[in-house]
C-alpha cells in the first residue's frame, strides 16, 4: 500500500510538463542534480541548530545581555493556592469579576488579593526579558549570517539581475555546491524553530508563526524536489534581507535602547515593504506565475508551488499592517516601537503590582493593618487601673 502511495505521489505528470520527468535530473557527464533523498541531510543540520542554539545562547547571547543593560525585573511568586491553580490551569488564566466573587467566597480573600495572585501567577508564565533576548540575538546572527551567504552566493548569478533566466534550460538546471549548502542550511534552520516552537517566546501571531514555518519548509523541500533551485534561493535571499532588522530592533528594545529600536525598526519597516509587498509578489511571483506559461503548460507541481507563495504573500500583507500600524504611530505620534504581536509585558504588570503595594502601605499606615480587604480592629488595649 505504501509503495502504491509512493508511486502515486511521484509520478511525472504531477511535477513536471509534458515531456519530462525524473530521468532528466539523473546525473551524467558529470552533471549533479538535486535529489529528494538529499533533504534528510537536513534533519541532522536542524538537531545541530539546537545543540549551537544552547551554546551561543548560553556563552554569546547572555554576555551580550549583561553588556547591553538588559535588567530582569524580580517576580514575586503567587502563594500556594489550590483552589486559584485549579481554576488558572483549568478554566482561564484572567477570571472574569463574577468568577473573582465566586473565589473569594471560596478562599476567604478579598477581590484585590484575588487579581493579584492571578496577576503574579501569570507573570510567572511570562518569558524573562533575557529569554526574549536570547531568542532574539539567535535569529539575528542566523538571518545575519544567512543573507550574507545568499548574497555571496547569488550576486554573480544572472537570474539575479533577469528573473527570466531561472527558467532558462529548465528542469535540467546543474546544481552547484554553493546552492546545495544554502538550500540544506535554510531547511535545517526552519526546521529547528519548528522543533523548538513549544518552548520559544510565544505571541500573538503563534499560529501565524506555524503556517510560515510549515509553508516555508513545503516551498523549500518541493523546489528542491522538482529543481525550481534558482527560484528558490531567489524566495529564500528576499526574506533574509530584512528579518536580521526585525531581531536586532527587539533586542536594543529588550535593552531599554529605545532610540536605536525605533530608528532600526523604520529602516525595517522600509526595507520589509520593498521586499514582500513590492519585489515578491511583482517580480518574483511574476516569474513563477507568469511567465512560466509561456514557456510550458501548466501541470500540479505549478499550482502546487504557487499556491505555498501565495500563503507567504497572505502572511506578508498581515504583518506588514502591524509594521505599518506601529510605523504610523511612531511617525505621527512619537510613541515607542512595541512589537504588537507580544502580548502585555510582564513588566507593565509589576509595575503595577508595586503601585498597589505602595497604596496598601499607605492605607495601612493611616489605618493600620488589613485583613481581606477590612482593617483589622486591636482589642489588646492595655487596661487602666
Amino acid at each position: 500500500m505504501l509503495r502504491g502511495l509512493s508511486e502515486w505521489f511521484w509520478q511525472e505528470r504531477l511535477w513536471f510538463p509534458e515531456g519530462l520527468g525524473w530521468a532528466d535530473l539523473e546525473d551524467r557527464d558529470g552533471r549533479v542534480y538535486a535529489k529528494a533523498t538529499d533533504l534528510w541531510v537536513a534533519l541532522p543540520i536542524a538537531l545541530f541548530f539546537l545543540v549551537v542554539r544552547q551554546i551561543f545562547e548560553r556563552t554569546v547571547a547572555t554576555p551580550l545581555a549583561s553588556l547591553l543593560g538588559v535588567k530582569e525585573t524580580v517576580r514575586l511568586k503567587a502563594p500556594h493556592n489550590p483552589t486559584l491553580e485549579s481554576y488558572y490551569c483549568n478554566i482561564t488564566k484572567i477570571p472574569t469579576q463574577s468568577a473573582v466573587a465566586s473565589l473569594c467566597k471560596q478562599t476567604g480573600y478579598s477581590e484585590r488579593q484575588v487579581q493579584r495572585w492571578f496577576r503574579r501567577r501569570r507573570n510567572q508564565d511570562r518569558p524573562s526579558l533575557l529569554k526574549k533576548f536570547r531568542e532574539a540575538s539567535w535569529r539575528f546572527t542566523f538571518y545575519l549570517l544567512a543573507f550574507i551567504a545568499g548574497l555571496a552566493a547569488l550576486i554573480d548569478k544572472p537570474w539575479l539581475y533577469d528573473l527570466k533566466e531561472m527558467w532558462e534550460g529548465f528542469p535540467v538546471l546543474t546544481l552547484l555546491p554553493s546552492q546545495y549548502w544554502y538550500y540544506m542550511i535554510e531547511l535545517g534552520f526552519y526546521s529547528s524553530l519548528l522543533f523548538s516552537v513549544a518552548s520559544d517566546v510565544k505571541r500573538k501571531d503563534f499560529k501565524e508563526q506555524i503556517i510560515h514555518h510549515v509553508a516555508t519548509i513545503l516551498l523549500i523541500s518541493f523546489s528542491w524536489c522538482v529543481n525550481y533551485i534558482r527560484a528558490g534561493t531567489l524566495i529564500m535571499l528576499v526574506h533574509d534581507s530584512s528579518d536580521y532588522l526585525l531581531e536586532s530592533a527587539k533586542m536594543f528594545n529588550y535593552a531599554g535602547w529605545r532610540n536605536a529600536c525605533n530608528y532600526i525598526f523604520i529602516v525595517f519597516a522600509a526595507i520589509f515593504i520593498v521586499t514582500r509587498l513590492v519585489i515578491f509578489p511583482f517580480r518574483i511571483m511574476y516569474c513563477t506565475w507568469v511567465y512560466p506559461v509561456t514557456v510550458y503548460p501548466p501541470f500540479f507541481g505549478y499550482y502546487f508551488f504557487n499556491g505555498l507563495m501565495f500563503v507567504l504573500q497572505c502572511l506578508h500583507i498581515f504583518w506588514a499592517v502591524l509594521i505599518i500600524r506601529i510605523a504610523v504611530r511612531f511617525l505621527t505620534n512619537n510613541e515607542k516601537v512595541d512589537d504588537e504581536r507580544s502580548d502585555k509585558d510582564e513588566t507593565d504588570e509589576s509595575e503595577d503590582e508595586e503601585e498597589e503595594e505602595e497604596d496598601e502601605k499607605k492605607e495601612m499606615k493611616k489605618n493600620g493593618p488589613v485583613q481581606n480587604g477590612h482593617a483589622v480592629c486591636n482589642n489588646n488595649h492595655r487596661k487602666t487601673e
